[in-house]
């Protein structure tokens, strides 16, 4: 008996020796190597591209290729959205006195696209735009305000359809960003218009005015804007 007491004694000093040896579960050499790694990394996320300096005064162009106006216009109960292409034209920027700013854009009239070959022929035509009368559609400045760093009022002499009014774009300009080895800087400009402001009086036969195409006209552009030297 005495042998059989002191055989149990020697296999449960065995089995503490062991457990002593070993880790607590959870708590391994492996996580604890890997605990103080974590903790030893920052986090620092996709990295943040720095904005370039651009002088106080700067002259833009715009880019035809990355560039396009806008316009949604009321059909009956829906809406029709059309684009115009490639605009071209420059901007002014004077930080330092934005009212010295400009902008001076042309849109060619015969680009104009819905999406319905028919209808874009139609907008072409004398009873619209006459495209071939009134080649183009432009925009020169007349004033220049500055809200913050990113947003401004521009108001401008809207010519089209061989008539020319006032307008007031509110637009928006992130900060510049290098890009195919220059500077650019993206903006987007809304308005919005009256069509028969500028003589586009058609309406469908039989309805009423301003049902089938709506009198109100929303115009949005997006352009990229080119530092130039």
């Amino acid at each position: 008996m005495k042998r059989f007491r002191k055989a149990l004694a020697l296999v449960g000093l065995g089995f503490a020796a062991a457990g002593c040896d070993r880790a607590p579960e959870g708590n391994s050499v492996d996580a604890g190597r890997d605990a103080a790694a974590t903790a030893g990394a920052v986090s620092t996320g996709p990295a943040q591209p720095s904005v370039p300096a651009v002088p106080q005064t700067s002259k833009w162009a715009l880019d035809p290729e990355n560039s396009s106006v806008q316009f949604v216009c009321k059909h009956v109960l829906t809406k029709v959205r059309g684009m115009l292409p490639k605009p071209s034209g420059t901007v002014v920027l004077d930080e330092g006195t934005p009212a010295n700013s400009k902008v001076d854009v042309t849109v060619d009239v015969s680009s104009i696209t819905t999406g319905v070959e028919e209808r874009d022929t139609h907008l072409k035509g004398p009873d619209f735009f006459d495209a071939a009368k009134y080649p183009a559609i432009t925009l020169v400045s007349t004033g220049f305000t500055k809200s913050s760093a990113t947003s401004y009022s521009v108001t401008g002499n809207l010519t089209m359809h061989g008539v020319t009014k006032p307008v007031t774009f509110a637009v928006t300009a992130p900060p510049p960003f290098e890009h195919a080895g220059g500077v650019r800087r993206g903006i987007e400009a809304t308005t919005a218009v009256n069509r028969k402001d500028f003589g586009l009086l058609w309406e469908f036969p039989g309805e009423g005015a301003g049902v089938v195409v709506g009198d109100n006209i929303e115009i949005t552009v997006d352009a990229e804007l080119v530092l130039q030297p």
